[in-house]
C-alpha cells in the first residue's frame, strides 16, 4: 500500500480568543499551528478503503486508526509515526475531526421521526474546538458544573438545548443555569430548594426535570453505575410524590417539565435502557395524572464502545433508539439523550514514545513518556484501552508480554498490563487507543507532567493544533504576585 507523504507549511497563527471570564489567566488559543497535508490522494483513499467493507449501519462508529498493510498506523489516511515527527516531542491527544462528525450523524440518523435533543456530554471532553464543532453539528450540551455551564455558552451552544445535572449543584452555579434559560434536574430535596431560591435571584422561572433512580442494574464497574439503588445520584422512586407536592408549592419558581433517569456508563446491553424507559413512562403517566404538562423524556447516556478491539457487535445509536421510540411516541414526548462517551472516545488516540524496555525478573516492562497523569482510566477502575505502536518493528523482534506504564512514582501508573507486544526500541510510537473520552478531561499534573498538547486530522487530511500543551513557566504563572 502507498504510504501517505505529510509535508509541513507555514504555520497559521490566529488572533487569541479567550474564555469570557476576568480569571481566564491562559487564554485557549484559536491556532493552526502547522499544517501536514496529504500529497497524495490515492494513499489517504486506500487506507479508507479498509473501512469501506463494513456493515454500513455500523460503519459510522467504527475505529478511525486503521493498521494498514504497510504496517504503519493512520488516521484518516495519515501515518501516525509522521504526525509525530512534526509536533512537540512529548505525549500528545490525536483526534479525527470526521470521526467526530460521522458519530453524531449516527446519533442524528436514528433519531430521525422523533423530536430529539442531543445531549453532549461535556464531562468526557472538554475541548473548546470540539465543543464548537459539536455545536455546529446541532447538538446541545449535558453539563455537570458551573464551569461546564460558562463553557457551553462561550461555545455557542442554545442554552434552552442544554440539561444542568449534578447531585451537589451551588447556588450560584444554579443562579446562571436560571437565567440562561437551562433545563435543570431535582437531584435531591437539598437541590430542589435551591433552584427554588436560585429561580427568585435570577427573577426567572427554572424549567425542571425530576432526576429519578429507577433502581435498574446496568451491569457495568460500580464507579460508573448512577441507576441503582446505592448511586448517590436522583431522587428515590417512592419519594416521588413528596417532589411533585414540592414543586406545586412553588409553582411561581418552578416548571415541571420533565423525567430524567441514568443508568450509568459503558453500557453495552439496550434492553437496559428499555427496562428504565419502560419505567419512566410510568411515572410520567402517574406526575401527568396530576396536572403537570410534562414534555419531556431524558434517557440519559452510557452506550459503551469496542475498548477491546475485538471486533465485538455492539449496540449502536439506532440499537438504542429503536428500544425506547415507541415508547416515546406513545406518549408524544420529546427525547433527551446524553451521549459523552459514544461520541467523542473512538475518535482520538494518546500517542506516546518508548523511553525503554525493563524486567525485574518476573515481569517486562515497556515504560513510555505517557503516564497515569495523562490518562488515568486504567489506574483509577482498572479500565482496558488497546494499545499498539504505529510502525512496523523489525521482524527479529523478539514478541514478549509487557506491562505498559509511566514515569510517575506511583505503582499504580499503568496505560495496561499483560500486553503481548513486538519488544520495541527506544522512541518508538506507541498509542493507547480511544482515548477521546475521560482521559484529557481527567488528566493532571501530577509530578509536574503539565497537561499534553491535543490536535486533529481536519477534513481534509490536514492536522491542527487544538490546545497547546501547557508548560513549566504556566505553572509558575499561578503564583505570580502572591
Amino acid at each position: 500500500m502507498a504510504a501517505a507523504n505529510l509535508v509541513s507549511q507555514t504555520p497559521a497563527i490566529h488572533p487569541t480568543k479567550s474564555l469570557k471570564t476576568p480569571l481566564n489567566r491562559f487564554p485557549i488559543k484559536h491556532i493552526l499551528p502547522f499544517k501536514l497535508k496529504l500529497t497524495s490522494r490515492l494513499a489517504s483513499l486506500s487506507v479508507r478503503a479498509v473501512l469501506s467493507t463494513a456493515d454500513p449501519k455500523t460503519q459510522k462508529l467504527q475505529h478511525c486508526f486503521t493498521k494498514s498493510e504497510d504496517g504503519y498506523l493512520y488516521c484518516e489516511g495519515n501515518k501516525v509515526q509522521d504526525v509525530m515527527e512534526i509536533v512537540e516531542k512529548r505525549p500528545f491527544y490525536l483526534y479525527s475531526k470526521p470521526q467526530i462528525t460521522r458519530n453524531v450523524e449516527a446519533y442524528k440518523e436514528a433519531l430521525e421521526g422523533l423530536n430529539s435533543i442531543i445531549g453532549y456530554a461535556i464531562k468526557a471532553n472538554n475541548n473548546l474546538k470540539i465543543l464548537e464543532h459539536l455545536r455546529k453539528l446541532g447538538c446541545g450540551a449535558v453539563l455537570v458544573s458551573g464551569n461546564e455551564l460558562k463553557l457551553a455558552l462561550h461555545a455557542g451552544f442554545d442554552p434552552t438545548r442544554c440539561v444542568f445535572n449534578g447531585n451537589g449543584k451551588i447556588l450560584e452555579d444554579l443562579v446562571l443555569a436560571a437565567k440562561e434559560g437551562v433545563f435543570v434536574n431535582i437531584d435531591s430535596e437539598f437541590d430542589l430548594e435551591n433552584i427554588v431560591a436560585a429561580a427568585r435571584i435570577a427573577g426567572k422561572k427554572v424549567n425542571v426535570l425530576l432526576r429519578i433512580n429507577p433502581d435498574v442494574d446496568p451491569q457495568v464497574h460500580p464507579y460508573v453505575a448512577t441507576g441503582n439503588k446505592n448511586s448517590k445520584f436522583g431522587i428515590r422512586n417512592e419519594k416521588l410524590q413528596w417532589f411533585l407536592d414540592a414543586v406545586k408549592a412553588h409553582r411561581q419558581e418552578l416548571k415541571l417539565v420533565g423525567a430524567h433517569c441514568h443508568l450509568g456508563s459503558t453500557i453495552t446491553k439496550v434492553d437496559i435502557f428499555r427496562d428504565a424507559a419502560v419505567l419512566m413512562v410510568n411515572y410520567i403517566d402517574e406526575i401527568r395524572v396530576q396536572g403537570f404538562e410534562i414534555d419531556y423524556l431524558n434517557i440519559g447516556g452510557g452506550l459503551g464502545i469496542d475498548y477491546y478491539h475485538t471486533g465485538a457487535v455492539l449496540p449502536s445509536p439506532r440499537d438504542l433508539i429503536d428500544t425506547v421510540r415507541e415508547l416515546v411516541l406513545s406518549r408524544n414526548l420529546n427525547l433527551i439523550i446524553e451521549p459523552g462517551r459514544s461520541l467523542i472516545a473512538n475518535t482520538c488516540c494518546l500517542v506516546n514514545r518508548v523511553t525503554g524496555v525493563k524486567t525485574n525478573g518476573t515481569k517486562n516492562f515497556v515504560v513510555i513518556d505517557g503516564s497515569m497523569a495523562e490518562l488515568i482510566r486504567p489506574s483509577l477502575y482498572g479500565a482496558y484501552q488497546h494499545i499498539e505502536l504505529v510502525s512496523p518493528s523489525s521482524p527479529d523482534a523478539e514478541i514478549s508480554t509487557f506491562d505498559v506504564v509511566g514515569p510517575v512514582c506511583e505503582s499504580a501508573d499503568f496505560l495496561g498490563k499483560d500486553r503481548e507486544l513486538p519488544t520495541p526500541t527506544s522512541g518508538a510510537g506507541l498509542v493507547v487507543h480511544d482515548a477521546g473520552a475521560y482521559c484529557m478531561s481527567m488528566a493532571s499534573t501530577y509530578n509536574l507532567k503539565m497537561r499534553p498538547p491535543e490536535y486533529w486530522v481536519e477534513e481534509d487530511g490536514s492536522v491542527s493544533k487544538i490546545r497547546p500543551g501547557e508548560t513549566f513557566e504556566d505553572h509558575l504563572r499561578f503564583f505570580e504576585g502572591l
